[in-house]
């Protein structure tokens, strides 16, 4: 993988890892979602194995989640379908998507991933997991020192989260099979710059050998 033809910054240790999933929810994952991510579909296995890897081993287990509205921020902007009438990630908007029955409240995480009790859920408002919210000393609060971090929009707020958490002190590594892009060529990108200069990039096999180890 890309960060490791350079060299290993840091060693994946399970005593000192969390494992944070971004934006994995409703709005961004499903069929006909207002923001949908296909490939974001693709990851869900991946995604399995890992939380179960984690939550086996009574590791942290944390989920972002983008939440927007009632009120116009900037980032209406760049994403105008968080406007209504579409209202994207308003927090108990209630939708229904293409790929399952009944309706789902948009910004929840989707069904195949829901969050087990007791498992963080850290809303933020922006594109970074650590901006202006409690990600940081949740971790510090586990004597966590290592994210493993997951989910979709890889260039957007994958790669925000990720420069967040080297910007908060923490080792940082991007698990390339289970990030997502509508734009192929930017999460290839977002993943080089990442390799390069922010944490390592892995494969999700190759973490959980190495953090067996």
């Amino acid at each position: 993988m890309m960060a490791d033809t350079l060299q290993k910054a840091f060693q994946l240790r399970a005593d000192r890892s969390a494992l944070i999933v971004v934006d994995m929810q409703n709005d961004f994952v499903r069929v006909g979602a207002p923001l949908e991510v296909p490939d974001a579909r693709e990851t869900i296995d991946v995604h399995l194995e890992l939380l179960d890897w984690f939550r086996s081993r009574k590791r942290p287990v944390i989920f972002t989640r983008f939440v927007a509205g009632p009120h116009p921020t900037l980032m209406w902007k760049w994403s105008p379908q968080i406007a209504p009438p579409v209202c994207c990630c308003w927090p108990g908007y209630m939708r229904g998507y293409g790929d399952i029955e009944g309706e789902r409240d948009c910004v929840a995480v989707i069904d195949e991933l829901a969050p087990h009790p007791g498992e963080a859920q850290i809303d933020k408002y922006g594109y970074n997991g650590f901006h202006r919210t409690r990600l940081t000393d949740l971790l510090v609060a586990h004597a966590v020192d290592t994210v493993l971090v997951t989910g979709t929009v890889t260039q957007i707020c994958v790669e925000d989260t990720a420069r967040g958490a080297f910007h908060e002190g923490f080792q940082t590594a991007v698990v390339a099979d289970a990030v997502s892009s509508y734009a192929p060529d930017l999460q290839r990108a977002s993943l080089q710059t990442l390799a390069m200069k922010y944490g390592r990039v892995v494969k999700a096999d190759e973490a959980m050998r190495e953090l067996e180890a």
